[in-house]
Order: structure tokens, then C-alpha cells, then sequence
């Protein structure tokens, strides 16, 4: 009896000690993610008309939309030797039945798109192996991080509810390709160069320039054409982050099929130039974030012809024309009050009082084009985040689109949750 008792006992050990040796051996898995709830009140019109026709919807109450902008998982595994493996799987718009898309064609028809609401995408995929802290590689499927969101776009690297409204209009969020990346850092500096496959032209449209270029209408990405792009991290002032980025490619003959290279259009080449300058103070109590953007494509009005054309034969592209430019700058401040009160200063809350503001024009026209005074915007955005531990946020916030005097302002108050953070390491 007492032998028997002592086997229980020994195996009962065993077991013990394997369950605590468990995660010993599956640290070097991670898991994690992120992702937000957005509730928000719109004080002017959602008919498509309101810019068309903005005289007969100036006193439209308003409207109210709730979503669930992303929520993501994040998946990685530490094989040894340098070796490394990332994913992210990012769930957008959840929880939406059908959607209803419009555009104003150019000529002057609307056009409906009855769309499944929601989203699943892979965002990242690579594998990586690194040699030293100043040069690794990866491969695969990569977040290009052109732009301040690009670089940083969980929920908890801004304090509005949505994504800051510039760069997520004009740029493509989160921007990821297929391709190939060498980066690293050596003391104050980082670096990042990518190849990647190139963007479509045809996928470049007046409301966004080239927000949909770097997607596919296919179940492959095109790249007959590669883009080019690299960014610069600079950390030398304490708190302080200085960053450049930017992107090359041509944007034409990278569509399927490709039967464009012997015809008229054989050179317009579409070349798409973006840069960006950055930067993020992160201090004890005051937080600083700030960007600004340009863009550039040549043979703009070539190629919203050819778009035009193209569409009328139900080619999947959008109709509406594309820009030789846009532009998009903004600022954000955020302070601290809970370390005014002794009471929770020492505790990890914080509890932000913020102001953004920020302009973007997402259309402009070569000389030759017609001009959409609406894409031309100022908005401004003030509220709290309350972060009750660091990993959540809560956060509030009203805001004001600016338009041009011949269009109603759009106003709205906006309340949402988020989260980032890892739940293993």
C-alpha cells in the first residue's frame, strides 16, 4: 500500500513539474493581438448626393454607425538560430450584414456596389532570419510601413477612436504586400528597404489616390512591375522618434491581363512617388505624434481615360478618376491629468486629455482634369483616453470635418474601446 502510495505520489510530482516546465518550453511562442469597438453619431447626411447636390441635404439630421473597425490576432514562433516565423490575421468590419457602396461617376450617374460586409485578410506572413541586430532578413507576406500609421497602426499609437483620417484616406492601411525585407538597427539608428510586388493604377481613384492600388481584384497579386520602399528610424533625443519613409513604383502595365505593353499606352508608366517625415514624443505625462504626407502620379489624366474606358466594359476597377497628387498632414497632443492628483499618480492609469488636427486632400487635379472641391478637407478632433491598465483604452472624442463653403460641415461624437497587448510570450 504505501509503494503504491509512493508511485502516486512520484507521478503526481512528475506531472507537476512537466506542467510547470510547459512554459519554459513554449516561450518562445507568441500570441497576441488587438482590436477596438467604435460607436459614433454623425450630424450630417450619408445620402451620396450630399457633395453632388449639397443645397438639398443641409439639414439632414445625421445618422449613427457601430462597428468593430479590426480586431487581430497575432501569431509568431521563435524556431532558434536566428529563425523566426510572424503572423497577423486581422478581422475588419465584424459583425455587418451586406454593405452599399456608391461612387459619382464622371458622368454624373451614380454607381451601386451591393458588397458581404466584414473581412478576413492575412496581413503577415514571413518568415525571418536574423544574422546580427543590424541585418535581418524576412520574406513573405510584410507590413510596408510607409507613413506614421503604416508604421504604427494598433489602436493604442493614436488617441482617436478611428485611424487618424490623412493617411488612412490617401495611403493603403495597413499597407502589406508580398516581397521581401533587410532591416535593422545599430544604436540610435533603425533601417527597413523592401521589394515588393508593384501597385495597379487602375485601383487609384479620386476619393482615396492610392489607397486600393496595393490590392487585387484577382486571387493573386500582379507584380510585373515591383515597388520599392524604405524607412529611417532615428531615436537620438531621448523619448523621441524621427522617421522617413517612402515609395517607388509604376503603376502601369502591372494589371491582368497584361496587354498594354505593345499598344499606344506602351509609355505611360503611371510612376508613384510617396514620401513621408514623422515623428512620436513619448514623455512621462505628454505625448506629441505628428506626419506629413506627399504623393505623386504621373500620367494622371491618361490613365483615368483608360480607367473610364476599361470600366465600361466591366473591367473590376473603380471609375472615378485619379489625381497627379495628394497630400495629408496632422498633429496629435495628449496630456496626462491623473499625475495632477496625488492619489494615482504612482498607479498605471492614465487618463489623456487630447487635440488632433490634421489636413488632407486626396484629389489634385493635373491641369487638364476637373476639380472635386470636396476631397479638399481640415478636420479637428478633442477628448479623453482613459487607460485604466496599460494594455485597454477607453476613449471619447468629438470632431469637425471642415469642407469647403459650398458643402455642410460633418460633425460627430464618437465613444470606443480598445485593446493591444500579448497574451503570451
Amino acid at each position: 500500500m504505501k509503494r503504491s502510495v509512493l508511485i502516486l505520489l512520484l507521478l503526481v510530482a512528475c506531472t507537476f513539474l512537466g506542467a510547470q516546465q510547459k512554459p519554459q518550453r513554449s516561450s518562445r511562442l507568441t500570441v497576441g493581438g488587438y482590436g477596438e469597438v467604435a460607436l459614433t453619431r454623425n450630424f450630417y447626411s450619408d445620402n451620396v448626393y450630399r457633395y453632388s447636390h449639397p443645397g438639398d441635404y443641409k439639414d439632414d439630421p445625421g445618422h449613427g454607425r457601430f462597428d468593430i473597425p479590426h480586431a487581430v490576432i497575432y501569431l509568431g514562433f521563435d524556431f532558434g538560430k536566428g529563425w523566426t516565423i510572424q503572423t497577423e490575421i486581422e478581422f475588419e468590419h465584424l459583425g455587418t450584414g451586406s454593405s452599399v457602396e456608391k461612387e459619382f461617376t464622371e458622368a454624373g450617374e451614380w454607381e451601386t456596389e451591393i458588397e458581404k460586409g466584414g473581412e478576413v485578410a492575412l496581413e503577415q506572413f514571413w518568415i525571418q532570419k536574423s544574422f546580427v541586430p543590424q541585418f535581418n532578413v524576412r520574406i513573405g507576406h510584410l507590413v510596408v510601413p510607409v507613413g506614421a500609421l503604416n508604421n504604427a497602426h494598433e489602436p493604442l499609437n493614436y488617441f482617436t477612436v478611428y485611424r487618424p483620417e490623412g493617411e488612412y484616406t490617401i495611403l493603403p492601411s495597413t499597407w502589406h504586400d508580398t516581397g521581401i525585407s533587410l532591416w535593422g538597427r545599430a544604436g540610435d539608428w533603425r533601417y527597413e528597404a523592401l521589394v515588393v510586388a508593384g501597385m495597379n493604377a487602375f485601383m487609384y481613384d479620386r476619393d482615396h489616390f492610392i489607397k486600393y492600388g496595393a490590392s487585387s481584384p484577382f486571387e493573386f497579386k500582379v507584380a510585373n512591375k515591383l515597388g520599392f520602399a524604405a524607412r529611417i528610424d532615428n531615436f537620438s533625443v531621448k523619448d523621441l522618434r524621427l522617421s522617413v519613409s517612402g515609395f517607388y513604383g509604376q503603376g502601369m502595365h502591372n494589371s491582368y491581363p497584361n496587354d498594354m505593353w505593345n499598344t499606344r499606352y506602351a509609355d505611360i508608366k503611371g510612376h508613384t512617388l510617396f514620401g513621408s517625415f514623422d515623428f512620436a514624443y513619448t514623455g512621462k505625462y505628454l505625448t506629441v505624434r505628428g506626419n506629413a504626407d506627399y504623393g505623386h502620379v504621373s500620367d494622371a489624366s491618361v490613365i483615368s481615360t483608360v480607367k473610364r474606358n476599361l470600366t465600361s466594359n466591366n473591367a473590376p476597377y473603380k471609375k472615378t478618376p485619379v489625381g497627379q497628387a495628394a497630400v495629408s498632414a496632422g498633429i496629435e497632443a495628449g496630456y496626462d491629468l491623473l499625475h495632477l492628483f496625488p492619489g494615482v499618480r504612482d498607479t498605471e492609469q492614465r487618463l489623456y486629455l487630447f487635440g488632433r488636427y490634421e489636413y488632407y486632400d486626396s484629389y489634385i487635379p493635373a491641369s487638364d482634369q476637373p476639380d472635386y472641391p470636396y476631397t479638399d478637407r481640415h478636420r479637428i478632433a478633442a477628448g479623453l483616453n482613459w487607460y485604466p491598465i496599460p494594455q485597454i483604452a477607453v476613449k471619447c472624442e468629438y470632431s469637425h470635418r471642415f469642407l469647403q463653403s459650398q458643402y455642410r460641415n460633418e460633425p460627430s461624437i464618437s465613444l470606443g474601446v480598445a485593446f493591444m497587448g500579448f497574451f503570451t510570450r
